[in-house]
């Protein structure tokens, strides 16, 4: 292809004047203006010949090969009739940025799927700007979520940075789409949501799932009045293997000490007693028996681990209550006091749980979501700017199309 071809197609109004090749991997291209197109004005689109002065600027342009391409540009400014002196109109920069706008498509369709990081090196971009253009393209793709609709909504929260620092996010349970992110997990943290969502919209929400927050509950009732809490399966058994099997097993495992082997058998089987059955192999399998076996009080919490559960998936409230009930007794009946405490806590928030007979509701969309966060976080080599963070996070969650 000709310089003149080249130009056309890359660079209307200009051609090449000269290029070098600096340290091996750079290309420098001077360019100068094309006399055969009349420059136009930036402001009213009106051409004209009138030159009232050039600049040169130094632009950065997609790769060739394995060059880094580098444009010297005269940018002039015309002598308009209508605006006066004004900048010319060249379609094929980004505004001032001393870039192409090529070269910005390029780094917006990389930072979809690369990290910011690795599109830098392949660029040889500062990380600064590849991330202010992602968060450019973000802002214009993201749309503002629908309010219209909502029924029902799961909230959870998600470690933000180390050291206990959280935020909170919000997801439209049937589009799953997310509608807001916030830091903090208190109520006033999450309190400018349903602000945002407004009185109509609140009044129109059916249930919201949730793990055991006080703080989400109590705002959710202040806000939505016919709004049912249902409290997620997940987060109530983690809860349970942390606050009870935990504390049984460290508890046996102390009793048992001067049996080294079934001291490290117990010891060691956090991981069995915590999984669900259901993933563990063969051998796994033969392994959490053979403990249970020798264990009366861990084999006591883990049945009752799994008897729990089907309070979740009764099919009523009536029977969700029966359940209840049931599994209560055979806690009373035992002499395994973090079992009792547990259930003691449990018990105030039985409103929400048996209400998941009626609203199929979980937070599991919202535990995937976490992993999620995770490799994007993973991917940008930590976030220092929320609102960029929280409009990565919302564009991988944008819902589905109704």
């Amino acid at each position: 292809m000709s310089e003149a071809n080249l130009s056309a197609l890359f660079w209307k109004g200009f051609r090449v004047d000269s290029y070098e090749v600096k340290a091996s991997d750079q290309l420098h291209i001077r360019l100068v203006p094309d006399p055969d197109v009349i420059p136009v004005c930036s402001g009213c689109d009106h051409g004209t010949h009138l030159v009232h002065d050039v600049h040169r600027r130094r632009v950065r342009e997609r790769n060739f090969a394995h060059y880094r391409v580098w444009l010297d540009v005269p940018v002039r400014r015309l002598r308009c009739p209508q605006c006066g002196p004004r900048r010319e109109r060249i379609d094929w920069l980004a505004g001032r940025r001393h870039l192409t706008q090529a070269m910005v498509d390029w780094v917006e369709a990389l930072s979809r799927f690369a990290s910011l990081h690795h599109v830098g090196q392949l660029l040889g971009l500062h990380w600064h700007t590849i991330r202010a253009l992602d968060h450019q393209r973000l802002r214009r793709e993201v749309p503002e979520p629908d309010r219209s609709g909502i029924r029902r909504l799961l909230m959870d929260e998600f470690a933000l940075h180390k050291g206990h620092h959280y935020a909170t996010v919000v997801m439209d349970a049937d589009r799953r789409q997310i509608l807001w992110i916030g830091e903090g997990r208190s109520r006033a943290a999450i309190r400018p949501f349903f602000e945002w969502l407004g009185p109509e919209a609140c009044h129109q929400i059916e249930a919201v799932a949730m793990d055991m927050n006080t703080a989400f509950d109590l705002e959710v009732q202040a806000h939505c009045p016919n709004a049912r809490i249902v409290y997620d399966l997940f987060h109530v058994v983690a809860k349970f293997g942390r606050e009870v099997i935990d504390r049984v097993r460290v508890d046996q495992a102390k009793a048992i000490r001067q049996d080294r082997p079934a001291y490290r058998a117990v010891k060691r089987s956090r991981w069995l007693l915590l999984r669900n059955r259901g993933k563990l192999d063969g051998r796994q399998q033969e392994r959490l028996d053979t403990l249970l076996e020798a264990n009366a009080p861990l084999m006591t919490v883990y049945v009752l681990k799994e008897q729990l559960k089907e309070i979740w998936y009764a099919p009523s409230e009536d029977e969700a209550r029966s359940r209840w009930e049931d599994w209560k007794a055979l806690v009373d009946q035992s002499a395994i006091k973090p079992l009792k405490h547990f259930a003691s806590v449990l018990g105030r928030y039985l409103h929400g749980i048996v209400a998941s007979a009626t609203h199929r509701l979980n937070t599991s969309v919202l535990e995937g979501m976490n992993n999620r966060i995770k490799v994007i976080k993973r991917m940008a080599y930590g976030y220092r700017d929320t609102d960029y963070f929280f409009l990565k996070i919302r564009a991988a969650f944008h819902g589905k199309v109704r």
